[in-house]
This record gives C-alpha cells, structure tokens and sequence, in this order.
C-alpha cells in the first residue's frame, strides 16, 4: 500500500493560461473595463450596475440575497443601494414576513437606467463568444453553471 499524497503540478508547470482561476478573472477584468465607460456615463460603477442587472430580473430579493446574486461585499452593497435609492433607481421596503429584513426593488428609473446599459453588455458578451460555435458555447455555460453548484455557500 502507498500512502504518497498524488503529486499536484505547481502553477509554474500548469502555466496561466492553463489555470482556470486566473483566465475567469482576466476575462471578467475585460467585460468589466469594456463597460467602464457605459456605466460612467449612467452615473453606475460595477456593484450598482450588477444590482440593477439582478433587480431587472429578480422580484424584491431580500438584500442578503442581492448580495449573493450580484458578487458584491455586503458593505459595499449598502453603500451603493443608497447610493441607487437616492438616485431613484431602487427602493427598499420592510420583507412582509420579518420587517427586520429589506426587499429592494428596482423602480421604473433604475429600469430605463439598466435598460440603457444592457445593449453594450449584451454587445460585450457577443464579443467574448465571438468565432465560438453555439454548441461550444452550451456547453461551456453549462460546465459553468456546474462549477458554480461545486463552490457555492448559497442555494441561490
């Protein structure tokens, strides 16, 4: 019987571009940049845009679950639905069941505001997948829905 732990390649060996990890944040340090400028002119940085993303689609999550949908630090969330809330953007009402917790919802300003954005995600997006047939694209969206089951803390 061995009982050698197999051995693990080290990154050096793997390389970068081999290393899943890091080519995840390059692209999404891209997609992020490529709307910089979009967003900018909407008066919305990354948490705002990515909680109205969620709120166009999502009906009055609960702000802990904002959180997990958009990737965003909690405190930061705060920060930036305060920020929305006094642009008219959103609105937070007491959760019917335990008025301890927060809903947000996304108003008809934050709707025409994300509205405005989505064409240049959408173009964004279009440009990652671009000469990537669309069964390859399936499948790599699939492979990542499967990856995010394997890692997540949050049933959502």
């Amino acid at each position: 019987m061995n009982d050698e732990t197999p051995t693990v390649p080290r990154l050096g060996e793997i390389g970068l571009t081999n290393f899943a990890p890091y080519l995840m944040n390059r692209i999404m340090g891209r997609y992020n940049a490529s709307l910089r400028e979009e967003m900018a002119e909407q008066g919305l940085s990354t948490p705002k845009m990515r909680a109205l993303a969620v709120l166009s689609v999502v009906e009055g999550p609960l702000i802990r679950e904002l959180a997990v949908y958009t990737v965003v630090d909690p405190s930061t969330l705060s920060r930036s639905l305060d920020q929305l809330q006094a642009d008219g953007l959103v609105r937070r009402e007491a959760d019917s069941a335990d008025s301890r917790a927060v809903r947000v919802f996304i108003t008809e300003a934050g709707r025409s505001t994300f509205e405005a954005l989505w064409p240049h995600m959408a173009k964004a997006q279009a440009r990652m997948f671009r000469g990537i047939p669309e069964a390859e694209r399936q499948a790599f969206t699939a492979t990542l829905q499967k990856m995010l089951t394997n890692i997540r803390k949050h049933e959502i």
